[in-house]
């Protein structure tokens, strides 16, 4: 914006009549309307880099925050210096989402807060009290939907105090979700809720919680004539018949029901079975449904569920638009190939941790070929590239993901490369080769998100085919994921920083031939002006030594370093934080942007 101002002349170079001193205007000449209008067109980092160029601009700024009615900060890790700035400039937006990582307690927040907020979300609350509950109760008198995150750390009694004083108050509420991410001792205790249940509750989401509390609560409400949730969704210890029959039963309509447990042991007796499956047949109006057994804690599934539940599970499930299903051991083809038959307007379908999917399973993908939108495939062992082969009759396909399924290989990237709606493609573990990667390039996709992680056999010339091809991918590519791949070295390091235009994250996590060399010319970014790197992952790169601390960290907002000789260089880091309070570094190895984890790891906080 800068560089648009008119130059006066001075004998340089264009001499008298030059052509830029003509045709080459003020931007102060704009009214503040119009410049407006235009910076509402751009994201929040951009608009406050904007006003930072001249009064003018600075002006139009401050009008498009004062006119926003929701602002995501989820994406920004904000001290609370600047979330006081930010606090002083959007006054009115209905909708908040703040990422609280870097907050040492909620001070800041209470300032954000009002009557105007309707929709409140407040994301790992590491170090935020249980006290704003009560800041939330006295000042969000119309709160219609909150989202928050807690560590889990303090009195489980202040906790429940804290939360029916604010539900009492908030009669307007119709989502409530609430995770609290400690050890698992911090579940979240539902019998609080059970007096003080907002009526206008359409949505809940509770993690965690036991699965025998929360049956007996749902007993006891379920014949209050007001209680009617339309959306569940529970992280439980353990996923039972009871539990499945109490939800069907006290909520007829259920329109999404997400439903994971962690068992800690393998279950015996209170178990899902095929019995438990067959009362999601009751619920008319379900449109979402995913059932999931995690292996967090233990390594287990649902070994009492075979072919006949999916079979009674899809007699009444016709209209589901969205399928998520983990962890179902002794299910084969047959047992999914129904779900894929009976339901014509599958939007959505994840399949996680099956050992016994095989490919005969997607071979007539023609009942789904004109709605399906999303489909992964987690950690399916025996699926090969001939599961792929029908995805050119997804018109709609936006998203793949096939992390796990080590058999799929270079085949299916020519049938990849034909999806032209493709967006999402994450195809980690897969026995793809460098070959592979350049049929890839030369596709017309417009991917924003790639994930090659482990997949051993690609070397850095993959890389290079990758993006030299006549394919787009060099120019949409946002995040890229190269974790895990030992034939990685700087080379392809230097391909992806001239060649990937548009590349905000990127991981390296593994990558042990990586060195300074090339990080720096990551962050250096020769061919742009300013670096657009927003998240870098050098998590266990061995071979780092720290020469390019001091180097630029323009744009950086999340550096990964646990496990590398970059953890003894922490006061270094301190010095660029307290330069860049945006910046947050990682000693531990947490993924991008320390989505788990992050209650108990260590980072770099502004002073």
């Amino acid at each position: 914006m800068a560089g648009t101002a008119k130059r006066h002349h001075t004998g340089e170079e264009g001499g008298a009549g030059s052509s830029d001193d003509v045709f080459e205007p003020s931007i102060d000449k704009f009214p503040v309307d119009v410049i407006s209008c235009i910076l509402e067109k751009l994201d929040l980092e951009s608009v406050c880099s904007a006003a930072c160029v001249s009064q003018t601009l600075s002006s139009a700024a401050a009008q498009v925050f004062t006119s926003l009615s929701s602002l995501d900060l989820s994406g920004h890790y904000l001290d609370e210096e600047t979330l006081e700035q930010v606090a002083r400039r959007v006054q009115g937006a209905k909708s908040l989402t703040i990422d609280c990582l870097q907050l040492k307690n909620g001070t800041s927040i209470f300032n954000i807060l009002g009557e105007h907020i309707e929709e409140l979300s407040l994301l790992k609350c590491s170090r935020v009290s249980y006290h704003i509950l009560s800041a939330i109760r006295e000042r969000c008198p119309n709160l219609r939907s909150l989202l928050i995150e807690f560590a889990g750390s303090e009195d489980p009694q202040l906790f429940e105090n804290k939360l029916t004083e604010m539900l009492q108050k908030l009669t307007l509420l119709e989502v409530l979700s609430i995770k609290i991410r400690g050890t698992y001792f911090d579940v979240f205790d539902i019998r609080p809720l059970e007096l003080f249940l907002p009526k206008s509750l359409r949505k809940l989401k509770l993690q965690q919680t036991e699965g025998d509390k929360f049956v007996h609560w749902l007993e006891k409400i379920r014949d209050i004539p007001w209680f009617n949730l339309q959306s569940l969704s529970l992280v439980l210890d353990v996923i039972s018949d009871s539990l499945l029959r109490t939800v069907v039963n006290s909520l007829p309509l259920l329109v999404e029901l997400d439903l994971e447990d962690r068992p800690f042991m393998d279950p015996t007796i209170e178990d899902l079975t095929n019995v438990g499956l067959q009362h999601v047949q009751s619920c008319k109006h379900l449109i979402t449904l995913a059932i999931v057994r995690s292996s967090m804690n233990y390594r287990t599934a649902f070994r009492r569920v075979n072919n006949m539940g999916m079979f009674l599970l899809s007699e009444g499930c016709g209209r589901l638009e969205s399928v998520k299903l983990g962890g179902f051991a002794n299910v084969t083809d047959a047992g999914f190939s129904t779900i894929l038959n009976s339901c014509r307007k599958l939007k959505k379908l994840e399949v996680l941790n099956s050992c016994l999917l095989s490919d005969l399973a997607f071979h007539n993908m023609r009942g789904v070929a004109r709605s399906l939108i999303e489909l992964r495939l987690l950690s399916c062992r025996l699926l090969t590239s001939e599961a792929l082969e029908g995805l050119s009759l997804l018109s709609k396909l936006e998203v793949l993901d096939t992390s796990g399924c080590r058999s799929i290989g270079n085949p299916c990237l020519f049938v990849i490369s034909r999806v032209t709606t493709l967006t999402k493609l994450n195809l980690a573990e897969a026995d793809i080769t460098d070959k592979g990667l350049a049929l890839l390039g030369m596709g017309n996709l417009g991917i924003t998100q790639l994930c090659i992680r482990g997949c051993k056999r690609v070397t850095d010339k993959g890389i290079e085919r990758l993006f030299s091809a006549e394919g787009k991918i060099g120019k949409t590519l946002l995040l890229l994921d190269v974790s895990r791949m030992p034939g990685i070295t700087d080379a392809a390091i230097f391909t992806i920083a001239s060649a990937a235009k548009a590349l905000t994250d990127l991981s390296l996590r593994y990558c042990f031939h990586v060195t300074d060399a090339g990080v720096k010319m990551l962050l250096d970014r020769p061919n742009h002006k300013v670096s657009l790197l927003q998240k870098l992952d050098l998590y266990k790169c061995r071979g780092l030594s720290g020469d390019w601390i001091m180097s630029s960290f323009c744009g950086l907002r999340w550096l990964g370093v646990g496990g590398t000789l970059l953890v003894n260089k922490r006061d270094d880091f301190s010095t660029i934080c307290n330069v860049r309070p945006w910046l947050v570094v990682c000693f531990d190895g947490c993924e991008f942007g320390c989505h788990d984890g992050w209650q108990f790891h260590r980072i770099i906080i502004h002073h």
